[in-house]
């Protein structure tokens, strides 16, 4: 039995050269984000050509948040895998990702032989008062998606506060809030009969492991292998390879740990590039989640050795992009089969609420996080036991920026302006303001 032997029966015959092309489509104009992307598959594939009904698509995309990583990509990869099987579930993922993380790539480069650049200077000064509003809009979209209980607004909080005052850690996080909404969040039993096991599937699943978790891991032994198990490229695959499997709530609560241990810990880069490769990932097409790509770029231009700063970076930029999404395909070709029993499980529903209330916490952090470093440039820190709270020289505010924070805002939310037509506007005004026209 293969991967395609278990899909789901009584979809349309659709021809691989159709799905092909519409996967192409989606790769090169996925933009807007995880929300706006998944509207452009419901769009294309229930209104458009058909291939699922709206109860079959919201099935599909329940699948998908059950799992760590881009849930967007994820689902491209499920309709693909019901559609053609393997191969179509490996087009459908891969061509998801490819164009962005080339276009990625392509500005990365850019980014660190330009800078000093004026024009380029102000480009990046200018998105950073977009990428806040794009983090509070963040906020406020995922909150609507928590239930509307005392016990998970008490993990959303919990999970701010610890994050915030306490330094705990991202991981720590999502195991404490999945625990507590085992426990606490009391969800529907189940409404749909579970599926009756097919007859080898453990088989298959096994031997589906074992073959991913090979693809998943190669890269990385072989980078241990050839250059050393503390070498940069083999710590990038393993932390990469860890954030893959808990990055519960998309890229902007990845961007938490990040902030943690590529910024504060690991040095690979400041905080303000940290806001510059979120506005590249928002501005290309392809998952958010695409600003690891970034991180594991600048890993390698600094610690080159022994390879010259552009071919390293290049190295960590594709370590990061292999162990990021390769894990993905792991858990949609591994999983899928077994995805009616996850729903139908009330206890992993909870877990799942309180994962979502936490992420809601931790993002809020974040927008608090760069604010502060967008606004002050420098920001400390100050110890009381236990407690650690932020320390700002208020006169180190940097005016200009809340300007055009305080622009980005109001066109955001007064006119409600569109993610990529409001990084483009607060690029242009930056430029002005570096050219000292604003």
């Amino acid at each position: 039995m293969t991967a395609a032997d278990t899909r789901v029966a009584a979809l349309p015959d659709v021809p691989f050269s159709e799905a092909l092309a519409v996967w192409t489509k989606v790769g090169l104009f996925s933009f807007g984000g995880a929300a706006g992307q998944i509207a452009m598959l419901h769009t294309i594939v229930v209104d458009e050509k058909k291939w699922l009904d709206e109860k079959r698509f919201l099935h599909a995309l329940s699948y998908c948040t059950l799992l760590p990583g881009p849930e967007a990509q994820q689902l491209a990869t499920y309709i693909g895998w019901l559609m053609h099987g393997l191969r179509g579930g490996l087009v459908a993922g891969l061509f998801f990702v490819v164009p962005g993380a080339l276009v990625v790539l392509g500005l990365s480069m850019l980014y660190v032989t330009a800078r000093g650049v004026p024009l380029v200077d102000g480009i990046f000064f200018g998105i950073k008062a977009a990428v806040l509003v794009i983090v509070v809009q963040a906020v406020i979209k995922m909150g609507k998606r928590v239930g509307h209980t005392v016990a998970l607004y008490a993990v959303m909080a919990a999970a701010f506060l610890a994050i915030f005052l306490f330094k705990v850690p991202y991981p720590v996080i999502v195991v404490l809030a999945a625990l507590a909404g085992a426990l606490l969040v009391s969800m529907p039993a189940a409404t749909e009969p579970l599926a009756p096991a097919r007859p080898g599937r453990l088989a298959v699943t096994l031997r589906t492991v074992a073959v991913w978790s090979a693809i998943w891991w190669a890269p990385v032994l072989l980078a241990a292998l050839l250059l050393g198990p503390r070498h940069l490229l083999t710590e990038i695959g393993v932390f990469f390879s860890q954030l893959a499997m808990l990055t519960f709530g998309g890229a902007y609560a990845l961007l938490v740990w990040l902030a943690q241990a590529a910024v504060e810990q690991k040095g690979w880069l400041t905080a303000a590039e940290m806001v510059d490769g979120l506005g590249l990932a928002e501005t290309t097409p392809g998952p958010t989640i695409l600003v690891t790509q970034f991180v594991g770029f600048l890993a390698g231009w600094r610690m080159p050795e022994p390879f010259t700063p552009m071919v390293a970076a290049v190295l960590g930029a594709a370590m990061t992009t292999w162990v990021t999404f390769a894990p993905s395909f792991l858990w949609i070709f591994a999983g899928a089969p077994y995805m009616e029993d996850l729903r139908a499980n009330s206890r992993l529903a909870g877990a799942l609420q309180g994962i979502t209330a936490a992420v809601v916490g931790v993002i809020l952090y974040l927008a608090v996080w760069f604010a502060l470093h967008v606004f002050f440039g420098r920001v400390d820190s100050i110890a009381f036991g236990p407690v650690s709270l932020p320390r700002i020289d208020i006169a180190a505010l940097d005016w200009k920026a809340a300007a055009l924070a305080i622009i980005a805002f109001v066109a955001a939310f007064r006119f409600k302006v569109g993610v990529v037509p409001l990084v483009g506007l607060m690029a242009t005004l930056g430029v002005a303001v570096k050219f000292g026209l604003g």
